[in-house]
């Protein structure tokens, strides 16, 4: 180790920088290290102390709308409960399909194929259809006391989703 670090500080002393450096006044040296020492510290400053700064601060944002979101929840549990324990509407199982084909086209949404399961199930294939208006329509579904049972989705376009559903009713 000590045969490599000759010929560096051999190559050091001969530098341009080392031999200005060693022909300035002290008084020079002395401004150029406090020059160098106070970069340096803002250096540090802006590469490290403001980011985690800005870091901590976004962590403290952050937990803040975690609490209050797990207050939200927390207050409004019960409530939820009781929405999901009984549908508002309960479609009856010789229904269904009239129901479906109806609701569909409410939502804009064409029905490819439509097959009856027995037992008050009903498949059905949707031609593409915005992912967004999909969501929006099992959503209405479940609040009339009709279930999806399996759910199988395609992409398409851009936004658009082709489905095959499986669908069942509560009662």
């Amino acid at each position: 180790m000590m045969g490599t670090t000759k010929p560096l500080f051999a190559g050091l002393e001969s530098s341009v920088l080392v031999q200005r450096w060693r022909g300035m006044p002290p008084r020079d040296r002395l401004a150029l290290g406090l020059l160098g020492g106070f970069l340096l510290l803002v250096l540090l400053y802006l590469m490290v102390w403001r980011p985690a700064q800005a870091g901590a601060l976004q962590a403290r944002d952050y937990y803040q709308q975690e609490r209050e979101l797990h207050a939200y929840l927390q207050a409004n549990a019960g409530r939820a409960r009781g929405l999901q324990s009984a549908p508002q509407e309960t479609v009856d199982a010789s229904r269904l399909q009239g129901f479906v084909t109806r609701s569909a086209a409410e939502h804009g949404m064409t029905i490819e194929r439509l097959d009856n399961e027995g037992a008050g199930g009903l498949q059905v294939n949707l031609q593409p259809v915005a992912f967004a208006d999909l969501l929006r329509w099992f959503v209405e579904l479940e609040a009339n006391g009709v279930r999806v049972d399996e759910a199988g989705l395609d992409r398409a376009e851009q936004g658009r989703v082709t489905a095959r559903l499986t669908l069942r009713t509560e009662g």
